[in-house]
């Protein structure tokens, strides 16, 4: 057959018969769609499954910073409770509120106990001298503080008071607030109501330690150790001889005039 002549029907090039086999062998596979990705950043640094990303990231700085942070502020909550000052005693209004009255302050009640007892130890001294005995001491030294305002009565240590030893606490406080000049009342003053004994005790009224605060449990005011602490006892009686006398050579006279203060 010459070149540019027809087939005769029917007849097809090899060639075509191949290229067609190809097409209907690749229409029957499913078409693969290609993965989706998504488009990059400017900037951003490649992602890589299973690493650290930017988000991750944040998510572990956030988590490390609230342990982290809680448990340093607790520690700093702990060492400034830790290194707070311990709790100190009742103010006057404090006192007030809890006891029922400033501690300092004129006690009708109180003061006619005194008075009472002053009178009961005038008339025991001229009983005992008709009779020819030597006079009752008014005070007794106790072996069990007294109690009440919301303590209970307390043992006391074993062994004795020191009245010289509290004489010069005293003393040492009457000049710390500028009444040093008045040492000689005060030492005369609390000699006559107490002996200088943090345990003594009225025996007519009840009156209780160096200062002789009727009742005890006003002390408590200067110290929750009013019970046993002659230096509590003696603060709170110069503060007591402050509201009432102004000084302790005016608590003197009015104890040379009325026999109680």
């Amino acid at each position: 057959m010459s070149p540019g002549s027809s087939s005769p029907e029917g007849e097809r090039p090899p060639g075509r018969d191949r290229q067609a086999g190809r097409s209907r062998r690749a229409s029957r596979k499913p078409a693969r769609s290609a993965p989706e990705q998504e488009a990059p950043v400017p900037g951003a640094a490649p992602r890589r499954r299973g690493g650290l990303t930017p988000k991750r990231v944040l998510v572990i700085g956030a988590v490390t910073v609230v342990l982290v942070g809680g448990g340093a502020y607790t520690a700093h909550t702990a060492i400034q409770n830790a290194s707070a000052p311990a709790a100190e005693t009742l103010s006057l209004e404090e006192f007030a509120r809890a006891f029922g009255g400033d501690p300092f302050a004129p006690d009708p009640e109180a003061d006619a106990l005194k008075a009472q007892a002053a009178q009961a130890l005038r008339e025991d001294e001229l009983k005992r001298e008709r009779e020819g005995r030597k006079p009752l001491s008014h005070i007794k030294i106790v072996k069990v503080a007294p109690g009440g305002g919301g303590f209970d009565p307390q043992q006391l240590p074993p062994g004795t008071a020191n009245p010289t030893g509290n004489k010069a606490i005293g003393k040492q406080m009457v000049e710390e607030r500028g009444w040093g000049g008045e040492w000689g009342c005060l030492e005369k003053l609390w000699m006559k109501e107490s002996g200088w004994n943090e345990r003594a005790m009225n025996r007519s009224s009840g009156a209780y330690g160096i200062p002789q605060s009727l009742p005890g449990h006003k002390m408590a005011s200067a110290g929750a150790d009013w019970q046993t602490n002659p230096a509590t006892q003696i603060k709170w009686g110069l503060d007591y001889i402050k509201g009432r006398y102004g000084s302790p050579c005016g608590a003197w006279a009015h104890s040379q005039a009325k026999g109680w203060y």
